[in-house]
């Protein structure tokens, strides 16, 4: 199944929460609304989300407060001020505060996707950077720093290239590699050669595990790949 980024919206104002969130979830978002910051500060210290936004005047606890309380908490999600508060005082203060930016209202709906996009990938690459390097896969012991992909006594060296797109594969372990997030990440651009050059990658990589039985790197029609361990059964 393919994991949507999880968007917590708090937002007073009942047409625009509902325009933002109907927008969000056709762009393959999972979103929750919150009408009031004292909904949003439970709701966001219940569950986990990738991205929160945050209204600025609302009822109970205003937005500064509430990513101040959310700070406090020990939230980590990156958040986003959506405000009509205009005032370069009151810009800095939200980015003293913490936010990723903040967005005035009236504003364009495709460049506040754009920012979150922007803000989500980010995340994923800092991610991507503090993941680990070696894995156990079936009966393979991949070292990514040292470009080793060791089955038994068998030892097959990777190219760079090679060994960055397994790593990908192997931190999303049984769930979506989005193809073209794979390719952003490890070209640093969308180009449709680079994405061929990736499709290259996955075949020889699936020759390469093609020894294991229990090891299988599935297509996923125009979405990407995922790298499917089948866990043995005891008898």
């Amino acid at each position: 199944m393919i994991e949507k980024a999880r968007i917590l919206i708090v937002e007073d104002d009942l047409n625009l929460g509902f325009l933002l969130m109907d927008f969000l979830e056709k762009e393959n978002y999972k979103v929750k609304w919150c009408k009031d910051g004292q909904s949003g500060l439970n709701t966001i210290c219940k569950n986990c989300f990738d991205l929160c936004i945050l209204d600025v005047m609302m009822p109970n606890i205003d937005g500064f407060s509430l990513a101040k309380r959310m700070k406090h908490e020990g939230v980590t999600a990156p958040f986003i001020f959506l405000t009509a508060k205009s005032m370069k005082e009151d810009k800095l203060n939200g980015y003293n505060i913490g936010a990723e930016d903040y967005i005035t209202k009236p504003f364009d709906e495709e460049e506040l996707l754009c920012k979150i996009n922007v803000i989500l990938r980010r995340n994923e690459s800092d991610a991507f950077e503090n993941a680990p390097s070696q894995f156990k896969i079936g009966g393979f012991v991949f070292d990514a720093n040292r470009l080793e992909l060791k089955y038994k006594t068998k030892v097959h060296r990777l190219t760079e290239k090679e060994s960055e797109v397994l790593r990908l594969l192997c931190i999303h372990k049984n769930e979506v590699l989005r193809r073209e997030d794979a390719v952003f990440k490890i070209y640093g651009k969308k180009d449709y050669f680079l994405g061929r050059s990736f499709d290259v990658y996955i075949s020889r990589l699936r020759k390469l595990l093609s020894i294991d039985p229990s090891l299988e790197i599935q297509n996923v029609y125009k979405v990407g790949f995922i790298l499917n361990e089948i866990e043995k059964t005891v008898a």
